[in-house]
């Protein structure tokens, strides 16, 4: 899978696609992630890629040509799953988008900042915007990240244990059940004799009940739409 992000500040994803689960990945070659700065695209001397609204507006806009310039390059070397466009008006990123996205073999993630892009871009060129909450962010490169690490630890071998993804919160629409390790008592704190029995039926049990109760209690938005 290869994922391209394009973005005005691409120095904020030094480090944080180069390490851990991502780094791994891609050392593999399950994934390649590809970081453009937008301003080797612009033709404006200065590399400067945003303008003044039409309209009076207050703030910057992200300019259509050096977003077309990319975008155009880049579908000239390969076809591509989707173009996306990080937008705090965008359908809410969760477990079930970055399953199917996991599943692609080309994405575009376009970082959005200032007041927004120039919309002709979203008209044209987009096939998917995006949000990571409902909240505003400086620029979309964290948005980008986040959904890059989501995506790219699902794609078969990026973990040791493929089974661990499997078992996240939100795959059931749940959230995970709690989780324990060694020692099974630490300052007279137990682990749930459950856990201890040997019995996989009963720890199974156990599992799912404890998950039903924190979605219910924790994220009651999720369990009604497991009893739909």
């Amino acid at each position: 899978m290869r994922i391209d992000i394009i973005s005005v500040l691409p120095e904020m994803f030094t480090g944080l696609l180069d390490c851990s689960i991502l780094k791994r990945a891609q050392d593999k070659g399950l994934a390649q992630i590809v970081v453009h700065n937008l301003r080797d695209y612009t033709t404006n001397k200065h590399r400067k890629v945003d303008d003044y609204p039409f309209g009076g507006e207050a703030g910057m806009v992200m300019q259509i040509e050096p977003i077309d310039n990319i975008i155009s390059q880049l579908k000239t070397e390969r076809n591509y799953d989707e173009i996306i466009y990080t937008s705090p008006d965008g359908e809410v990123f969760n477990q079930k988008i970055a399953n199917q996205m996991s599943a692609y073999d080309n994405i575009v993630i376009l970082c959005g900042h200032y007041k927004g892009i120039d919309y002709r871009i979203r008209e044209h060129l987009i096939t998917r915007e995006i949000s990571i909450g409902d909240y505003v962010l400086t620029g979309g490169e964290l948005a980008a990240a986040v959904m890059s690490d989501a995506i790219v630890r699902l794609i078969p071998g990026a973990i040791g244990d493929e089974q661990s993804a499997l078992s996240d919160s939100f795959q059931d629409n749940l959230l995970a059940p709690p989780v324990y390790t060694r020692p099974a008592e630490y300052k007279g704190w137990k682990v749930p004799e459950v856990l201890l029995s040997g019995h996989q039926a009963k720890i199974d049990e156990w599992k799912l009940q404890q998950a039903l109760e924190r979605t219910e209690r924790l994220r009651p938005d999720l369990f009604d739409g497991n009893r739909d």
